[in-house]
């Protein structure tokens, strides 16, 4: 690999503000890290959450209160990924869905972090939300009914 190539690459690396970049061509291979002394990157979002002092007591509540409704899960919007369930933008946000609220297809009803990064999910369908089944900032599962929408 020529000299001008791996200045281009380095080059990339600089300016994409990502960590590490490996190339391989034929037997040539490079690898360049990227090392920031002192810089620490912070994501805004996930480190505004506050962080339950006592999960213990704050789940087994939410566990009697969904047991009624989980006889109804043939409405549930489930969750696409394993990640943390935020329900709304930021701590102190207003919640993007409430109980009874009426939604169209395409409405946010929640955030959920995976791997440092945001997703929003959006309804699949329109109605009215009947129940919000996961508290603000408790970890969910691939598959896990988050809303009852009817």
């Amino acid at each position: 690999m020529d000299l001008r190539k791996l200045k281009k690459l380095i080059d990339l690396v600089e300016e994409s503000g990502i960590a590490e970049l490996e190339v391989t061509e034929g037997e040539e291979k490079v690898r360049i890290t990227r090392v920031q002394a002192g810089n620490t990157v912070s994501y805004a979002q996930p480190m505004h959450y506050p962080m339950p002092t006592a999960p213990a007591p704050v789940a087994a509540p939410v566990a009697e209160a969904a047991a009624p409704v989980a006889a109804s899960t043939a409405n549930a919007v489930k969750s696409p990924m394993v990640g943390t369930f935020y329900r709304s933008s930021g701590p102190d946000a207003k919640p993007f869905i409430e109980v009874g609220q009426s939604l169209s297809i395409g409405d946010t009803l929640c955030i959920i972090e995976a791997m440092k990064l945001m997703n929003e999910i959006e309804s699949d369908r329109a109605g009215v939300v009947k129940a919000i089944l996961v508290e603000n900032g408790e970890p969910v599962e691939y598959g896990e009914p988050l809303f009852i929408i009817e």
